[in-house]
């Protein structure tokens, strides 16, 4: 198998080509620009440096959600496209699983948080043994607070990572777990594509049409029209 993975569902954006033998190549880029602009470059620019096209690549993987609705609707599209026009299957990969993917700390609680604003996170616990990671908990999108007491109770050493700890580091250091170092902190392309290679060979994969994304929650405008909608109702 060879893999393109692509990862839209946070502030940065990634490209990368996987196989058996590990990452081929990895594009990463987190300044200013939107995914819009950058994505489609970064594919273009993967395939040109190694030396490889469409046809010879076997699946397209992508960060399934949760994250950012505009990013994910992105990659989503983006992914089906390419499906639809070479006929490669989809291996959707959960964004939290992604990300937890990138550290393998064992026998420690792996605690991806991504940033929901509001004092919230997208969230989700994972154990690691034996050099897999064993999902303990849902995908989640709660108060940090209550997040970080689920952590606690398992009493176990814990690393957290994602954009969620740009805001609320302070709290993960004073209750004396870690945060992971910048270079794994983020989504990754790279991730995505290795999780990607074992979830082709179990069988999860899709086409084109039966793509689904992961939405933990409403976009922000049709909550805050839900909430307008309520307010009057009630005045």
């Amino acid at each position: 198998m060879r893999i393109l993975a692509i990862e839209t569902t946070g502030s940065a954006a990634s490209v990368a080509i996987v196989d058996e033998k590990g990452i081929t190549a990895e594009f990463w880029a987190n300044h200013k620009k939107n995914h819009s602009v950058t994505l489609m470059p970064l594919v273009s620019y993967i395939l040109e440096m190694t030396e490889l096209s469409l046809s010879d690549i076997s699946h397209i993987a992508l960060g399934a959600g949760p994250g950012s609705f505009t990013g994910l609707r992105l990659s989503g599209a983006y992914a089906k496209a390419l499906a639809h026009g070479t006929g490669l299957p989809i291996v959707p990969v959960p964004t939290l699983d992604g990300l937890a993917y990138n550290i393998l700390a064992e026998n420690r609680i792996i605690a991806p948080i991504m940033d929901a604003k509001r004092n919230e996170v997208y969230a989700c616990i994972y154990l690691c043994e034996n050099g897999s990671l064993k999902q303990m908990t849902p995908y989640l999108n709660e108060e940090f607070s209550v997040f970080l007491d689920r952590v606690e109770s398992f009493g176990k050493e814990a690393v957290f990572l994602g954009d969620g700890c740009f805001v609320h580091e302070k709290s993960i250091l004073n209750s004396g777990f870690n945060v992971a170092p910048p270079n794994n902190l983020l989504q990754r392309a790279s991730s995505v594509g290795l999780l990607a290679l074992e979830l082709a060979a179990s069988g999860n994969t899709v086409d084109y049409n039966n793509l689904e994304l992961i939405y933990l929650r409403k976009p922000q405008a049709e909550r805050e029209l839900e909430e307008k909608a309520a307010l009057e109702r009630n005045s």
